[in-house]
């Protein structure tokens, strides 16, 4: 990960922006001490897709017994 200035990063911003398109992390520092004070990273190219379900199908099994009981404090969490 690259690190700068707010300085630099104000004189280069558009070869910034450029870089953080290409996939560079930038991290921004200020003050003496330089301490990041933010960072610019690219933005994930997640494709919305359809979500996946039943990851586990066929691996586990749920079985509730017709005699299953549940107080209300109890599916609440209070007990």
């Amino acid at each position: 990960m690259k690190t700068m200035s707010v300085g630099e990063f104000k004189t280069h911003f558009s070869e910034v922006v450029e870089q953080i398109k290409d996939g560079e992390e930038i991290a921004v520092t200020y003050g003496k001490k330089k301490e990041v004070i933010g960072y610019f990273v690219p933005k994930l190219n997640k494709e919305k897709g359809k979500r996946t379900l039943g990851l586990l199908d066929g691996k586990a099994d749920v079985l509730f017994k017709d005699d299953f009981k549940i107080t209300e404090e109890e599916f609440l969490g209070f007990a």
